[in-house]
C-alpha cells in the first residue's frame, strides 16, 4: 500500500451531499474547495423518491462523475436514509455545506447539530462564492425552462444534458 494509509496517517475524507439535480457551478466550486482541503471527497447524491426529479440517480452521478473528474479525490455515490449512515459506513468524519445565506445557516445549523448528536459527525460550513449566491438547481431548471440562458451557471456537459431533457418534455 501506498500514500497516507501506509504510513499510519488516517486519510481524511469528507462528504458534499445534495440532490444535484442538476449540479451547477456553485455546487462545483464548493466540491473543488472540499477536494483542496481532504484526501478524500465523496459527492452523495440524495436519492428522494418522493421528490420529482428531472434526472435519474443514475443521470446525475454520470453527469457529476464527468465534472468533477478533473479532481482525482472525488467520488460519486448515490445514498437513501441518514446521511451520517452514509458518513459511518465510510468512515466520513466531515460533511462539507456551502452557505448561500442567512436562511440556509438556520437549516443547516439544525441539520449539523443532529448529526452531530446522533453520529459526532462534524459539518463544516463554506461561504459560497459570491457569483453564485443566488444559485440553486430549482431555478437553474426553471430559467432553462423559460429558455433563459444559464451557459454561465452550468458546466457545457450539464447544459447540453439540461437542454436535451427539456426539449423532450
Amino acid at each position: 500500500m501506498t500514500g497516507p494509509e501506509s504510513e499510519g496517517t488516517q486519510v481524511r475524507r469528507a462528504v458534499c451531499p445534495g440532490s444535484f439535480d442538476p449540479i451547477h457551478n456553485g455546487h462545483l466550486d464548493i466540491i473543488a474547495r472540499a477536494s483542496s482541503l481532504y484526501d478524500e471527497v465523496y459527492v452523495a447524491v440524495m436519492i428522494n423518491r418522493s421528490k420529482k426529479s428531472l434526472f435519474e440517480i443514475e443521470e446525475r452521478i454520470d453527469l457529476i462523475r464527468r465534472v468533477t473528474a478533473e479532481y482525482g479525490n472525488v467520488r460519486v455515490e448515490s445514498f437513501h436514509g441518514l446521511l451520517v449512515d452514509f458518513c459511518k459506513q465510510r468512515e466520513i468524519p466531515a460533511i462539507v455545506k456551502g452557505l448561500r445565506a442567512v436562511s440556509d445557516f438556520d437549516y443547516e445549523l439544525q441539520m449539523a447539530q443532529m448529526n452531530n448528536g446522533l453520529s459526532g459527525v462534524e459539518t463544516l460550513f463554506v461561504p459560497t462564492n459570491p457569483t453564485y449566491s443566488f444559485m440553486s438547481s430549482s431555478l437553474v431548471k426553471e430559467v432553462a425552462t423559460w429558455g433563459g440562458d444559464i451557459s454561465h451557471l452550468v458546466p457545457p456537459l450539464v447544459l447540453e444534458a439540461l437542454t436535451e431533457r427539456l426539449s423532450n418534455r
